[in-house]
């Protein structure tokens, strides 16, 4: 039985340690694992009318479709305290506009994370999903603050929510910590974001900062005094958390958009970097056209300029896709570790709609996944960024689903 403070009831301590001992991290892996990308939709959907309200069915669900992991955001952000030691049991996050919602909640909805974590985690192991534990770190309209500005606040937020899993016996199923979604720009940590913008004005930033050590900047290509600290900053809290948790795998996954030369590795387990067509200019603009979700446009016209377009200039932006995928292989095989993606591979952001299919989002999954397969050290491999129950469109293909999760895991 699960508590909110421990477990009640009795065990074996040392069956207990063996079973630590036996963890699967995500170094460790043989074949590659099939992942879903279920960032913060498993808990912010979870509610009457939404569709992660039953979580065993959709968990059932998605072992059904052949995924034996997932990428979940467990709200750190909400399960840590205050700084004054106080838990907030219940959050309330208000949706304040009606236009379609992708990920998250499309109503204002409360929910309870500490209480959610200890439902759905024993679900994931139950049904085989292993987890890879995760953060956007938002605060997702609930009105809190504090955390997002404390200088600390990761290192708590991650050091509190893995206290509060292990307690609970939770992290037997765990096969790593992403700390940062996207890093190091695209979450909710302002206090690093801050940080970052600082050091955007080199000159100004030396005046303000007279005894601060800054890295040679004479031959930089970007700003070397931002790359030097995204990385100091990621690195020390790697090993920091690490210290505390030695049986855990920790990392920050990457986006396309950060250049391979301005990752330091060293400390991290796995590199996770997000790789889509989507990123390759010509794309990236007919595809915004449809992600933009205005009404008003001809959905179906500019899915149809897409495809004709992807199909005139097939062999390039395939070779062009392939040439990203060899550089995230090479740049973990640098440092011998596993790779993958839990992000892709063609469209960012998509959705269902009267004018829109699936097609496109299946088409460039397989293309990727031949591509990826090539690579020993891919590990863990995702089908898209669509990879739940909200996305009806996709999610009901359950005979595509198992023919790519196969394909991963062979």
């Amino acid at each position: 039985m699960y508590t909110l403070g421990g477990l009640i009831g009795t065990g074996c301590n040392i069956e207990k340690q063996t079973r630590r001992d036996q963890f699967l991290t995500i170094s460790k892996v043989k074949k590659p694992l099939a992942i879903a990308m279920w960032d913060f939709s498993w808990l912010l959907r979870h509610h009457r009318y939404g569709e992660f309200e039953n979580w065993e069915r959709v968990i059932s669900e998605l072992a059904e479709r052949g995924y034996n992991a997932i990428r979940m955001d467990c709200m750190p952000q909400f399960v840590v305290s205050t700084k004054e030691g106080k838990i907030i049991d219940e959050f309330r996050s208000v949706k304040k506009d009606w236009k379609p919602c992708i990920w998250g909640n499309d109503y204002t909805m409360s929910f309870r994370p500490r209480e959610a974590l200890l439902e759905f985690l024993p679900l994931c192991q139950k049904y085989g999903i292993k987890v890879g534990l995760s953060s956007w770190f938002a605060p997702h309209n609930t009105g809190r603050t504090d955390i997002f500005m404390e200088e600390g606040g990761v290192v708590r937020a991650w050091t509190e929510t893995l206290e509060f899993l292990k307690v609970n016996d939770l992290l037997d199923n765990v096969i790593y910590v992403d700390l940062l979604n996207e890093y190091p720009n695209n979450h909710g940590y302002d206090w690093l974001k801050q940080e970052l913008n600082k050091r955007s004005d080199i000159d100004q930033f030396k005046i303000n900062n007279p005894e601060a050590h800054l890295p040679d900047l004479k031959s930089a290509k970007k700003n070397a005094l931002q790359i030097a600290y995204h990385n100091q900053f990621i690195n020390e809290t790697i090993t920091t958390l690490k210290s505390r948790f030695p049986a855990l795998e920790f990392f920050a996954s990457y986006d396309s958009g950060v250049p391979f030369e301005d990752i330091d590795l060293t400390p991290h387990a796995a590199l996770d970097y997000h790789v889509w067509f989507n990123h390759h200019g010509d794309l990236h603009k007919m595809i915004q056209k449809i992600a933009d979700r205005d009404q008003s446009k001809n959905l179906k016209k500019l899915q149809v300029d897409l495809y004709q377009y992807f199909d005139a200039n097939r062999v390039e932006l395939i070779q062009w896709i392939d040439n990203r995928i060899t550089k995230v292989a090479n740049k973990a095989a640098e440092q011998s570790k596993v790779c993958g993606n839990t992000e892709g591979w063609g469209p960012i952001c998509w959705f269902d709609h009267p004018e829109l299919d699936w097609k496109w989002t299946k088409e460039s999954a397989e293309i990727c996944i031949d591509l990826v397969k090539k690579h020993d050290n891919y590990k863990f491999i995702c089908t898209s960024n669509f990879t739940h129950p909200q996305f009806k469109g996709l999610w009901d293909d359950v005979a595509w689903h198992r023919k790519v999760t196969d394909r991963i895991k062979a």
